[in-house]
């Protein structure tokens, strides 16, 4: 009976070790992963993220939270991250603001190169061109034409300074060889009334938030930022067809780690997120809002992108003048 106990006894810490070591080689990850959103909950970053941290357990077998930190532009949450433990634990869900306001902010407290590892793309989101329906303009050639007839009259909208909109636009200006006015507000919904209304000649804006003003006749749509024509108005040219050849800005998420995460941890959310995206079901349904659900080919991919869009936008920052106070 004793010994019958012993042999008991040694193969359930068999099984136990067995069970250790099968974990052990599992690896990464060992227990709940977080992304960190820097912004309130509801915006695209907000929704996308949310959508991948429903997808992403199922793969990684562990419980994916979303932790939103709001405040400064971004800068609040974006700081959190940094400081974190680079463990791939802490993860940052971030759009492009993260690589343009280092190069418009004097002090911003983080180097998106330096401070952070690229982990992945999850999306693209083009913007549209819209103008006020009384301007008597329906392409960007008959748009670039009138403004350069009336240089420094016309005028265009944005959520802010340093914003998407606004980039969009100083990237168009300089790429078609026009100036126009830029009238900043503190968000986007204002920006949308006022060139509605006609206060504002202008402005570059998400395909999403416009889409219902456009269909409502309240917008002209003339062109999307993209290099391909987005799923939401496909009879909408791209500004790059549209005469204004090589042109191309489109919005983007992604994940990104702090600098010093291992690579398995990098690669393996990566793999993931790629099978995420796939899904038919939630693919379509993103494209439906105009955004289309990607990921990048590499961690590595996803760093280099990360550090184009930051010449770029460093680039324009200084040749424009932009700064954030």
């Amino acid at each position: 009976m004793k010994k019958a106990s012993l042999v008991v006894a040694a193969a359930i810490a068999a099984i136990h070790a067995t069970g250790v070591q099968s974990q052990s080689a599992g690896g990464y990850p060992a227990r709940p992963v977080r992304i960190v959103v820097p912004f309130a909950p509801g915006g695209n970053v907000d929704l996308v993220a949310r959508a991948l941290a429903q997808r992403l357990p199922e793969g990684l077998g562990q419980q994916v939270i979303v932790d939103n930190r709001p405040g400064a532009s971004g800068l609040v949450g974006t700081h959190l991250v940094a400081k974190s433990a680079p463990d791939g634990y802490t993860l940052l869900a971030m759009a492009n603001t993260f690589a343009v306001v280092p190069s418009i902010m004097a002090n911003p407290g983080y180097d998106p190169l330096k401070d952070f590892m690229g982990v992945t793309l999850t999306c693209l989101v083009p913007q549209v061109l819209v103008v006020n329906t009384a301007l008597p303009v329906r392409s960007v050639k008959e748009l670039v034409a009138l403004a350069k007839a009336r240089p420094g009259e016309m005028s265009y909208a944005s959520a802010g300074t340093g914003g998407t909109g606004h980039m969009a636009a100083e990237l168009f200006n300089r790429h078609v060889g026009v100036k126009m006015l830029h009238v900043p507000y503190k968000g986007n919904a204002q920006a949308i009334i006022d060139v509605i209304s006609g206060q504002v000649t202008m402005m570059f804006d998400q395909v999403s938030t416009s889409a219902p003003h456009i269909k409502a006749g309240k917008l002209r749509g003339l062109a999307v930022t993209s290099r391909k024509r987005s799923p939401l108005f496909p009879q909408l040219p791209t500004i790059d067809e549209s005469g204004a050849p090589g042109f191309e800005d489109i919005t983007f998420n992604g994940l990104a780690a702090p600098a010093g995460t291992p690579r398995e941890a990098l690669t393996r959310v990566h793999a993931e997120v790629a099978k995420a995206v796939r899904i038919p079901e939630l693919r379509n349904r993103y494209l439906e809002m105009g955004v289309e659900l990607t990921a990048s080919a590499s961690p590595d991919d996803f760093t280099a992108y990360i550090k184009a869009e930051f010449e770029k936008k460093a680039k324009l920052a200084r040749e424009a003048g932009i700064k954030m106070e």
